[in-house]
């Protein structure tokens, strides 16, 4: 089973999933400020953090299976699911398949969108590069992921983000890359899903372009979108506004498609 931790004694169990080369450990600055009504259970997903890898090329239908598990083996009937990036595709895998579990769906910083052609072409070459110099890979993917015009505030951020990055099993990051590749276009998973749906974005995301994201969103009354001022990483760069975000919507109801 997937490695994971589980804190608080609140009453709504809030399923965390991480992104590509990250672990459960990413969530620690928003768990300070997240309701105590929430029961909070970070995950590392497979080949990260202390999670064994599953296969050399790792489905997002296949992780979100192992994510099952670990929510049937802690007995939760009905909660609450985030992702982040990979963490996102994750969670739409999961919905597609076990809308009847989840209350609600959070894309943080995430999307329902395929990969392009060459989006698709850059994950089957960066799998080289991280063969040949993994340490390379991260020091030249992991700044553009950050607000470039707050790069001197977020210095530490961006190290921290690295340090974790060389702690994933260069195996996982190659099969996870792989299987983000593989990824089909979930829009359809955001039609069909009767819960709550929140959607995180990043004026300044250099991997899920917010503009996009928001223009393919269906016009549903259960959606709700919010744009920040910030990269690919509100965790890290905006860690108490996207906590104070998900105690709002998560757990109260407040007037649909609100963006700033």
């Amino acid at each position: 089973m997937l490695n994971f931790e589980v804190s608080g004694n609140g009453r709504e169990p809030l399923v965390l999933l991480h992104g590509f080369m990250e672990n459960l450990s990413v969530w620690d600055d928003m768990e300070k400020t997240l309701s105590r009504d929430f029961i909070l259970v970070k995950i590392d997903l497979p080949g990260h953090g202390h999670s064994d890898l599953l296969a050399k090329v790792q489905t997002m239908e296949m992780m979100a299976e192992e994510v099952k598990k670990v929510t049937d083996d802690l007995d939760f009937e009905h909660f609450h699911l985030l992702g982040h990036s990979m963490g996102g595709y994750i969670s739409l895998a999961f919905a597609e398949k076990y809308p009847e579990k989840l209350k609600t769906l959070t894309l943080f910083f995430s999307t329902s969108l395929p990969d392009s052609e060459e989006k698709k072409a850059l994950r089957k070459r960066s799998t080289e590069i991280i063969d040949k110099d993994f340490s390379l890979f991260i020091s030249s993917s992991i700044p553009g992921l950050f607000n470039e015009n707050e790069k001197d505030i977020l210095e530490g951020k961006i190290k921290l983000a690295k340090k974790t990055a060389l702690s994933t099993d260069p195996e996982g990051a190659k099969a996870s890359q792989l299987g983000m590749a593989e990824r089909p276009d979930r829009t359809f998973v955001l039609d069909n899903f009767g819960g709550k749906i929140l959607v995180l974005t990043g004026r300044h995301d250099n991997a899920v372009k917010a503009e996009t994201l928001l223009k393919h969103l269906p016009d549903r009354s259960n959606i709700k979108a919010y744009m920040l001022e910030c990269g690919h990483n509100g965790h890290w760069e905006r860690p108490e506004i996207c906590a104070a975000i998900l105690n709002q919507e998560l757990l109260h109801d407040l007037p649909k498609n609100l963006v700033f």
